[in-house]
């Protein structure tokens, strides 16, 4: 029997935006967002560190002012990308998180049809796949190609599932999924993290296709050879059980209260 908590519908989206030294990319993807999506929007929650730049604290700071409240912006405390996406995962405020990038390597067009497939299937994940017909990589080198496909080959095999591209860290779930499960990563592996304990857990997954694009704009923070960490994180999780997947039940309060929590 599967074990994690669902909703019943979709009601409105926090869309997460990691900040560290994006501008121009940072406001088209909010303008994309805000003509697409907009009422469907909760809040666009900014996740911005120590380490983010001056000149995209202006533009957060403009956006703000443009905005007002649809915009909330958090300094993260815990370390890394993987900190900044547990943090903002805790604040949420909309029925659904839609992670995914400032950068423009996670197309913003898709965000619209995220969101209107998690409106047919609240309580199941909608990811993004590279790797189904429609999508694509643009700026990848070949060695990267051949690696993503065979880490992405090797784990759905491991896992038992068809999913076509399971470290792409652009998607949408119910916000009470993702507050009930007890995270573990710091740095990249969590956007992989996101996807496998779900699935553990028996949690539908449904993938659209979409286009990735390198960055034009600031560097990357996940050099290459760190994602061989990913390895460690898969095969810790796949042979996890399913109860330390869950945040532990508070004393006091029942199984329905700590899976909602």
């Amino acid at each position: 029997m599967s074990d994690y908590p669902r909703v019943d519908r979709f009601e409105s989206a926090t869309v997460i935006l990691p900040v560290m030294n994006e501008t121009t990319s940072l406001d088209e993807t909010v303008q994309i967002l805000l003509r697409d999506v907009r009422d469907d929007m909760k809040e666009i929650l900014i996740v911005v560190c120590k380490r983010t730049t001056p000149e995209s604290m202006s533009v957060i700071k403009q956006l703000q002012e443009h905005l007002g409240d649809l915009i909330v912006v958090h300094n993260q405390t815990l370390p890394f990308l993987g900190g900044a996406m547990r943090e903002a995962f805790d604040l949420a405020r909309g029925s659904h998180v839609v992670m995914m990038a400032s950068d423009m390597e996670t197309d913003p067009n898709d965000v619209r049809v995220l969101i209107a497939e998690a409106k047919k299937n609240p309580s199941s994940i909608v990811t993004a796949s590279r790797w189904l017909k429609g999508g694509s990589f643009e700026g990848y080198s070949k060695v990267k190609l051949i690696c993503n496909w065979i880490f992405q080959r090797s784990f759905s095999l491991l896992y038992g599932t068809r999913l076509t591209d399971m470290t792409y860290a652009y998607r949408i779930f119910s916000t009470r999924l993702v507050q009930a499960i007890q995270w573990e990563e710091l740095r990249h592996p969590l956007l992989f993290e996101t996807l496998i304990k779900p699935l553990r857990l028996g949690v539908p997954v449904i993938e659209i296709p979409s286009a990735w694009k390198a960055r034009v704009e600031g560097e990357s923070q996940n050099p290459f050879f760190r994602n061989f960490a990913y390895f460690r994180t898969g095969l810790k999780t796949r042979f996890s059980s399913k109860r330390a997947i869950l945040k532990p039940v508070r004393e006091g309060a029942s199984k329905k209260d700590s899976v909602c929590a």
